[in-house]
């Protein structure tokens, strides 16, 4: 039933068969046979990864949700399908020497069909995708585990074989319960991991199709499987950009498994001087070399339209993204980068301390050889080099197989984050993980194989590999449940990275938003003290203080952080807004012309430069100023509202009106725009239309005591002089203490007193 193959490492039919069957039988005291069969293995597979993550449905958009997704034009109707291809992963022009240079346009174009679907930001549509992306993703991956212990085998009709139910279904279900990957599922921005893994598995799938032999296929078919390999690769990349390392994936699988290539044996010859050239000619016959071209040329087509997609080179990073990649000598960028791959081996090895964030001071740089540190490094590179030997020189062709591709899994995407070609933005990061995870799951299950041959204590090894899937499961559903909340998220890093700055700033800015200003000054203050060049804590801290009138810090701090960094147009701002209150107006215009040199379409720093023109009256500088931030931003009801008021207190009522009008026209629903039009309307004696304006405004906003006090001011010289008692009353059941519209309701009942009297 097996007359064509392509035997990955084995030399005949019955001795692979037999050794694959061996392997197997040994994981049966773990897994029953009544899961075996493909169809109830994915079943189980599935519904596990969907219980493991099932908690993050219904949470919030979290940390960089907020850039990526809610604060990202891309995602919404307005902006142009065609504008996806020109932006990065957050929005902004590749072009632009600030962008990130993250380019995953089809994970954009999945987060907009989510928006259009649910309506608006509702992340529960978001989180549940992201659920179900990696329940079939971990149902996949039955598939591919298949392939990696079984092997390459075919039936007649061309169905491969799956030689290795056991194995495959223990590694998927040891990938699907992992809790490295809850960055991935409850963290919205980890679609691109996901859909990256997706297309990643279905090329790699794809290329071992191109060795499905049968009487109706030849050469074409397994031309047409490796082009679309590569296409699939394509797409992958232009989820996440690590999916092109795909590629690299396929042809280690093809040189070392398909082409049988032994370097124990190559070695030997080579020693012995063996001219031999019959393995060349057997690679070159089996097409080795076309199906290399292809996917050499491939990769290179894409590191080139990527390349030109970028426009101006790689992205910049600061010293606090990468603290090792600014070290002066080589030897200790060497060794931390080093210590950082041990430690992403260790999040695969166990998964308890995660954290959100590893950056800012969370990981000390090693700075000499005499750190006992260096002792993960020794340990990471001892088991490295001896699983390396293993895959490449053991004479078990079977494992030789199983080894490499766990080993190629395990290293080859991670390649991209490993800082050997570019810089990274980070130090580890718990989302590119993801798929050596995969590399991880086939060494591990393998051991479990090979301690079950060689030891009589089967219960026990059962017993502990269903402890690691219950232990990872109940990790997976806590760590879910820290990432449904911002709050839950960033509290729960402070026991993983206590000396991390981001920690503590982002759980002060959390406390800030929530209104919590006491509480968040105390964490900010911690996030200067870790990190003395923490500008972002140092710009929100000052905001706060200001707010609470503590000029004098405030103005230290701000003027510190420009120190630090010249270019931060919103610290700029911000000290010119304090100087402002200081009344230190030249210092304050200087700063807010600082501020638009380094931003130059920055509409809130034009509002605020108008602001300080308007207490100056210097009345023809602020209304250019507040034109500046309308023709920035359309929307900036601030300053459609000052240029009114300032048009109205200056006499200029038809001037009012026309900016008033077509303020409404761009802002058709802001009652504050609506008021200050039908005070300019009113004084116009257009009574009728700003009596319409007023109501419409109190409709949207009916606490506002300012609404009814003018509105009764109206009616008062309309001579409505009973609605202008009534609504005097309403505005000062809402606010008692308003002097003026006490003192109108004073003439208007006098005069209700008068003309009583008259009556009289």
């Amino acid at each position: 039933i097996i007359p064509n193959q392509h035997n990955a490492g084995a030399g005949s039919h019955q001795p692979a068969v037999f050794r694959m069957a061996v392997l197997d039988t040994d994981l049966d005291h773990i897994l029953p046979s009544s899961v075996l069969p493909p169809f109830w293995a994915k079943l189980v597979v599935g519904l596990v990864a969907i219980v493991c993550f099932a908690r993050s449905y219904d949470g919030d958009f979290v940390f960089d949700d907020s850039e990526a997704i809610v604060n990202n034009k891309d995602l919404q109707a307005e902006t142009p399908l065609g504008d996806l291809w020109h932006h990065d992963f957050w929005g902004s022009r590749l072009s632009s020497n600030t962008s990130h240079k993250s380019y995953r346009p089809l994970t954009v174009l999945t987060f907009r069909i989510n928006y259009y679907l649910s309506g608006g930001f509702h992340p529960m549509g978001f989180h549940v995708v992201n659920i179900l992306l990696h329940s079939g993703i971990s149902v996949l991956m039955v598939d591919v585990f298949s392939v990696l212990f079984g092997g390459l085998q075919y039936t007649s009709k061309g169905r491969r074989l799956h030689l290795a139910p056991r194995s495959s279904l223990l590694a998927a279900l040891l990938f699907a319960v992992h809790p490295v990957h809850t960055e991935c599922v409850a963290g919205v921005v980890g679609r691109a991991d996901l859909l990256c893994a997706l297309f990643f598995l279905l090329s790699f799938l794809g290329y071992c199709k191109a060795f499905r032999e049968s009487n109706k296929e030849g050469a074409h078919s397994s031309t047409f499987w490796v082009l679309l390999s590569i296409f699939l690769g394509a797409v992958a990349m232009l989820c996440k950009e690590q999916g092109i390392t795909v590629l690299g994936l396929n042809a280690v699988f093809d040189i070392l498994v398909i082409g049988k290539f032994n370097v124990l044996e190559i070695v030997q010859k080579v020693l012995h001087k063996d001219k031999s050239l019959e393995n060349l000619g057997m690679l070159r016959n089996g097409g080795l070399l076309f199906r290399m071209t292809l996917l050499t040329s491939g990769g290179a087509g894409m590191l080139y339209v990527r390349w030109r997609i970028m426009g101006t080179g790689p992205p910049a990073f600061t010293e606090v993204d990468n603290p090792a990649s600014f070290a002066d000598s080589m030897l200790v960028r060497a060794i931390n980068y080093n210590y950082y791959y041990s430690l992403n081996a260790w999040l695969l090895l166990c998964p308890w301390w995660l954290c959100f964030d590893w950056s800012m001071g969370c990981i000390p740089l090693i700075k000499s050889v005499s750190d006992w540190r260096v002792i993960a490094l020794a340990a990471l590179w001892f088991c490295l080099i001896g699983l390396i030997c293993q895959a490449l020189c053991s004479e078990d062709s079977h494992k030789r197989r199983i080894l490499t591709l766990g080993l190629g899994f395990l290293v080859i995407p991670f390649l991209p984050a490993s800082n050997l070609f570019f810089r990274v933005g980070f130090v580890v990061a718990e989302r590119v993980l993801y798929l050596p995870s995969v590399g991880y799951c086939v060494l591990l299950t393998f051991g479990f194989g090979a301690l079950s041959k060689h030891t009589k204590k089967k219960k026990l090894i059962a017993a502990v590999v269903l402890g690691i899937l219950f232990i990872n499961m109940l990790r997976c559903v806590v760590r879910s449940g820290e990432w449904r909340s911002e709050e839950q998220l960033f509290r729960s890093a402070l026991s993983v990275c206590p000396l991390n700055a981001k920690v503590h700033y982002n759980i002060g800015k959390n406390l800030a938003d929530k209104g919590n200003q006491t509480a968040a000054i105390r964490y900010y203050r911690e996030a200067v003290r870790l990190n003395p060049k923490y500008v972002h804590a140092m710009n929100n801290l000052g905001n706060i203080l200001k707010e609470r009138n503590e000029l004098q810090e405030a103005e230290e701090l701000l003027s510190l952080a420009v120190q630090i960094q010249p270019d931060f147009a919103a610290a700029w701002m911000n000290l010119g807004i304090v100087q402002n209150s200081l009344k230190r107006f030249e210092a304050a215009e200087q700063s807010y012309r600082t501020a638009i040199k380094h931003r130059r379409k920055y509409p809130d720093c034009y509002y605020n430069l108008g602001r300080l023109y308007a207490d100056l009256n210097r009345h023809v500088d602020a209304l250019n100023a507040w034109r500046n931030a309308t023709v920035l931003k359309p929307e900036h009801s601030l300053a459609w509202n000052n240029m009114i008021i300032l048009l109205d207190n200056t006499g200029n009522l038809a001037q009012a009106e026309a900016v008033g009008r077509e303020a409404l026209e761009l802002i058709p629903n802001d009652h504050s725009l609506m008021f200050s039009l039908a005070n300019v309307l009113g004084k116009s004696q257009k009574y009728k239309e700003s009596e319409a304006l007023f109501l419409k405004a109190i409709k949207a906003n009916p606490n506002a005591a300012s609404y009814h006090g003018n509105l009764a001011v109206l009616y008062h010289r309309w001579g409505h002089l009973d609605l202008a008692k009534k609504h005097y009353e309403i505005s000062l059941q809402l606010d008692p203490t308003a002097s003026g519209t006490k003192e109108n309701y004073g003439l208007l009942r006098r005069k209700l007193e008068l003309m009583q009297k008259k009556d009289v």
